[in-house]
């Protein structure tokens, strides 16, 4: 006995209908990523071993920060810790002077954030003369 074979069907995929879906999905992508910078950089702040210590002004400004975020200047409080008073501070103690020396002097535990407040506010104000105080680090044990 011969049995028939049934004839095998041609199976087109229609590709048109294919490439749209996948042309819409990478626009969606496309327009919904976003792009971020980040860096993998490992930061080792410097230590101060050698260095100069500054020369002595008649007249200079200095901002102090205490750990815990609270601004002075030259040896006097502030009330509030926010940018706006720190440069009425600034702009009194100054004179309108902006070509004093300004020393920034941070306690190590200090968060960023308040020594970027004090060069910004500082920076406003046109100060050009700008230093960090840091203490010599102690030699390395024999």
């Amino acid at each position: 006995m011969k049995f028939r074979r049934k004839q095998r069907e041609n199976v087109d995929i229609n590709l048109a209908s294919l490439i749209d879906v996948v042309f819409i999905l990478l626009l969606f992508f496309v327009v919904t990523t976003t792009f971020t910078r980040e860096t993998q950089l490992r930061v080792d702040l410097p230590e101060a071993v050698s260095g100069s210590p500054a020369e002595d002004q008649a007249r200079h400004l200095d901002v102090t920060i205490s750990a815990d975020g609270v601004f002075s200047v030259n040896n006097q409080i502030l009330p509030k810790n926010d940018l706006a008073t720190l440069m009425d501070a600034l702009q009194k103690e100054s004179g309108g002077d902006t070509n004093l020396p300004l020393s920034i002097s941070a306690d190590g535990k200090t968060q960023h954030q308040s020594v970027i407040t004090a060069m910004d506010a500082a920076g406003k104000l046109g100060f050009s003369h700008l230093r960090m105080t840091t203490v010599e680090a102690a030699p390395p044990a024999p």
